[in-house]
């Protein structure tokens, strides 16, 4: 494992894992959600179903959130998280191991980003995973954990909650966040997605519900899965729904070209 420190595009630290494969067989590029980090428990259980796989994985921190790269969390939005990839992405296509076309996976906001990143590059991406994906800043103000509750976060300006992954810790994002992701929707261009699609989410999931994942699915046009994990909140901690995730995730790999 290889720990690296690039520059984005505004000359920000972005902090770097790459997990070489030998042999390798595929490359895939791993992202997180708002506010997680590389090392949260879901990334690393991607990154160890691909590895044993045979991909070498690309895991890392955007910025404006908890891990090692920079930025503060109350500056995180699609926008910036996007351009993170993207930038990642091209430095990846500078290094001995990049191979196209690749495979991209994330969390949460992490496969909102990869599924645009897969409709706006369709011939660059072999497949894509985004797991509880955000599909549209419209559906997120509809989701359990906002309806009712946006007007109050757009009042005061500010939305504070607390962290899945994190006890204790606090975040606070400006209204301003969801102006931009209002901004982004996965529908218009899904036609895109030819490619095959593993989409997954927790029963439980208010934020990125099933139902949202559902919306997606019936908009794919090529080989897809839809996954629902029993019991499983927006973000997996327990070991029993890792196992799960990991276990559907590693027959979709078999089936790959």
């Amino acid at each position: 494992m290889q720990k690296l420190t690039i520059a984005n595009r505004k000359n920000q630290r972005l902090v770097v894992l790459v997990e070489p494969a030998e042999p390798q067989k595929g490359l895939v590029f791993i992202m997180h959600g708002l506010g997680g980090t590389k090392d949260g428990p879901m990334q690393v259980a991607l990154s160890e179903e691909f590895r044993h796989a045979r991909y070498t994985v690309v895991r890392f921190d955007t910025t404006n959130t908890f891990g090692e790269s920079d930025g503060r969390f109350e500056e995180a939005t699609v926008t910036s998280s996007y351009q993170d990839l993207e930038d990642v992405i091209t430095w990846a296509q500078t290094q001995p191991w990049y191979q196209e076309p690749s495979l991209l996976a994330g969390h949460s906001l992490g496969g909102s980003c990869t599924a645009f990143y897969a409709e706006q590059h369709p011939d660059k991406v072999l497949a894509v995973a985004p797991i509880a994906a955000v599909v549209s800043g419209k559906l997120s103000l509809e989701a359990p954990s906002l309806a009712g509750k946006w007007q109050e976060w757009q009042r005061t300006g500010w939305q504070e909650r607390g962290s899945a992954t994190k006890p204790g810790l606090t975040k606070r994002l400006p209204w301003s966040h969801m102006e931009d992701r209002l901004k982004y929707d996965l529908l218009p261009l899904a036609n895109r997605l030819t490619m095959p699609v593993f989409l997954l989410a927790g029963e439980l999931d208010d934020r990125t519900p099933p139902a949202h994942q559902q919306i997606l699915f019936a908009a794919l046009p090529g080989p897809k899965e839809l996954h629902i994990i029993a019991g499983a909140p927006h973000t997996f901690g327990s070991a029993r729904h890792l196992r799960d995730m990991k276990k559907r995730l590693r027959k979709w790999l078999r089936v790959l070209p």
